[in-house]
């Protein structure tokens, strides 16, 4: 299976080194790209893609407000931020915008294709040691503060796979951590996605963190 990727990114240096890669890889495509947010949400609605790589500060309509825009609709694609890291209150915005992660613009460019297909299963969140850093001030910032998440619904074994998850753990990792299948712990997230209306993983590592089921000490 194929993933259809846009890029927007207004640095064409940045989609061209992108392109050259995506060309040698036979499971990723890239269907379209944009300079500008505008161009991001016009070429996602037109073409559908399974992801699209955001760069946050582009002419016009930034990438957080295009983020947005592209998930508001239910079947919207994964949205990966692209960031030179230098302003973390851009990162946070992302995430409330609906961005599943973000990736940063110095990661080896293998690195990028193996978090975009991640990112694309629904799978685990990309680079542990700064996403989760990044999301654990997100999630405690007084800003973004919200009554925790009544977690009365889940069971035992679905509090454990939450509170790996909170940890940045892999669906893999929570198996072999559980000792449990791969596919077993696959529909332990699902079902805590669908139970506590989360739309995907970095907003169960968020409700983990507001919970208190991890620890934001080192």
């Amino acid at each position: 299976m194929t993933v259809r990727i846009v890029l927007a990114d207004d640095q064409p240096l940045i989609r061209a080194g992108l392109r050259m890669v995506i060309a040698a890889t036979p499971d990723l495509e890239i269907v379209g790209e944009a300079g500008t947010g505008t161009e991001a949400v016009r070429i996602v609605r037109e073409l559908r893609p399974d992801v699209v790589v955001m760069d946050i500060r582009m002419p016009g309509m930034d990438g957080i407000e295009a983020t947005r825009m592209i998930t508001s609709n239910a079947s919207a694609p994964r949205v990966l931020i692209l960031t030179t890291f230098d302003d973390d209150n851009n990162v946070y915005a992302a995430l409330r915008a609906g961005a599943s992660g973000f990736l940063v613009k110095d990661m080896a460019l293998d690195d990028i294709l193996a978090a975009t297909r991640v990112v694309a299963a629904g799978d685990a969140l990309i680079a542990p040691s700064v996403t989760r850093r990044l999301i654990e001030e997100f999630a405690n910032r007084p800003a973004a503060a919200a009554p925790p998440q009544r977690l009365d619904a889940i069971t035992e074994r679905e509090r454990e796979v939450l509170t790996l998850v909170g940890r940045g753990l892999s669906n893999s990792e929570v198996a072999a951590e559980l000792f449990i299948g791969h596919a077993t712990a696959k529909t332990h997230v699902a079902r805590l996605l669908t139970k506590l209306d989360a739309r995907d993983r970095v907003q169960l590592v968020i409700i983990a963190y507001r919970a208190g089921l991890v620890s934001s000490s080192p």
